[in-house]
């Protein structure tokens, strides 16, 4: 089985407006602009600013992370920056695999929730370095990892091309990984509450692509703690 992966990346500029000041109510806090790069190691810790949590709120309901940020820094911190700025807000979950992964992450599928050309192939606008976890990493049932586009040999595991494949897309371990999976995602942190909302998503209906045919919309990724845009 080969694992999940995104088989080609785009370079899709974005931002982000900032929020109108509602009638009668209080202004809301302006959104940084997303970031055009991703944090080096040493930016990762003033992104992260202390953020341990990621609560992804779908429209079947929200489920929280815990994030990795000791063993995955510069993807955790990425992942905190896009959030903070809304970059995930109104993308779907676009490949569900019962038993196995739920997808989400490409900003072509804002607003767009049929099976397309190119779905899967969307990114941030940039790429980073997969920060691989160790060696005996088993990928367990709601294990979240960025996805990537690293090819290696099925056989040997030998990685045969570039490692600078992470952008935007994570998974969601729906079960286990088979032991053939490799540890070459790097891990964004573990489901430790709404499970229930994770299973839930694994079952919808799919199509022979394992595109959702009950679109699975991210409305928005609120980071507890505190965080700071990815500086520029």
């Amino acid at each position: 089985m080969r694992p999940p992966g995104v088989r080609a990346l785009g370079y899709v500029g974005l931002a982000v407006a900032l929020g109108a000041c509602g009638i009668g109510g209080p202004t809301p806090t302006p959104r940084p602009t997303c970031p055009t790069s991703a944090p080096t190691a040493d930016q990762a810790e003033g992104v992260l600013g202390g953020a341990s949590r990621a609560v992804v709120v779908t429209n079947k309901g929200e489920f929280a992370i815990e994030l990795n940020a000791d063993g995955a820094p510069m993807a955790v911190a990425n992942f905190v920056a896009l959030a903070a700025c809304g970059f995930y807000d109104g993308i779907t979950f676009h490949r569900v695999v019962p038993g196995f992964v739920a997808q989400a992450g490409d900003p072509q599928t804002r607003g767009r929730h049929e099976d397309f050309q190119g779905l899967g192939s969307g990114s941030p606008g940039y790429r980073f370095e997969v920060e691989f976890p160790p060696e005996d990493t088993r990928y367990t049932r709601y294990t979240v990892a960025m996805a990537n586009a690293i090819d290696f040999d099925e056989f040997t595991g030998e990685i045969t091309g570039p490692t600078d494949s992470n952008g935007s897309q994570f998974f969601v371990m729906l079960a286990d990984a088979p032991e053939q999976m490799q540890p070459y995602y790097s891990i964004l942190g573990r489901v430790a509450s709404g499970t229930e909302v994770v299973d839930a998503i694994g079952s919808v209906p799919t199509n022979v692509r394992d595109v959702p045919l009950d679109p699975v919309v991210i409305e928005t990724v609120r980071i507890e703690g505190r965080a700071t845009p990815s500086p520029q």
